[in-house]
């Protein structure tokens, strides 16, 4: 089945560009040039990416990713004319798995919608591990639904989040880098920008943790990188 991916930027040669590119690799590309438009697109399709603009009419792209994620965890791509290092941090607060910043080469587009799609729940082939529930206290994760509870209380990971807390689960005690957690959780060798990973880490903290300053859970090994311990 030919993965969708949804192209969003209010430049529609841009949009044209990407959606040539990406339909010569298969993909079924719909296209939206507002945030509305966007809205009511991803509300109508669960598509396996959504590469989304921040610079947009209606609701700008932060809105946009951030009202996406009161419904969806589909992977989201934003993309920023900026080259301010906050206005890439804001994107991946708002709820973003990846960014990348205009002007882009399309092979790199293509590279990352590529990772994000390889490391989907959506598109992974189930393994023994992920078929299992692991329970940790009052934390449990079922690998093959991708649902994460504490005590019964679902809690809403991105798609990101709950890959990088299943690597972390189960592997109990071993402590990943920064650029290890990219390179297996992102699936390609990052452009060297590691705060990724703090961000999504910080986040996931205050969805899983008590007291996120004192986890239970994913802890740091200072000057090191990662690792869980229940």
């Amino acid at each position: 089945m030919a993965k969708k991916v949804l192209v969003v930027d209010d430049e529609k040669l841009i949009v044209k560009g990407i959606k040539f590119s990406l339909e010569q690799e298969g993909m079924e590309v719909d296209c939206a040039y507002d945030g509305e438009e966007a809205l009511k697109l991803a509300r109508e399709t669960e598509y396996d990416v959504v590469l989304l603009d921040v610079m947009l009419p209606v609701h700008n792209g932060y809105e946009v990713c951030s009202m996406i994620r009161e419904f969806s965890d589909m992977p989201i791509i934003m993309v920023t004319a900026k080259s301010d290092d906050m206005d890439k941090i804001l994107g991946l607060e708002y709820g973003a798995d990846d960014y990348i910043t205009k002007p882009f080469n399309i092979l790199e587009v293509k590279a990352r919608i590529k990772a994000i799609m390889r490391r989907s729940g959506k598109n992974k082939e189930p393994k023994e591990k992920e078929q299992k529930k692991i329970v940790c206290g009052a934390l449990t994760l079922d690998g093959e639904s991708r649902r994460v509870f504490i005590q019964d209380r679902e809690i809403n990971l991105t798609a990101k989040e709950f890959d990088l807390l299943e690597l972390l689960l189960t592997n109990p005690g071993k402590v990943y880098s920064r650029e290890k957690l990219l390179n297996i959780v992102w699936g390609y060798e990052y452009p060297g920008d590691v705060r990724t990973v703090d961000v999504h880490v910080r986040r996931l903290r205050e969805k899983i943790e008590s007291n996120p300053s004192d986890p239970q859970y994913v802890h740091t090994k200072w000057g090191v990188g990662y690792y869980f311990k229940g």
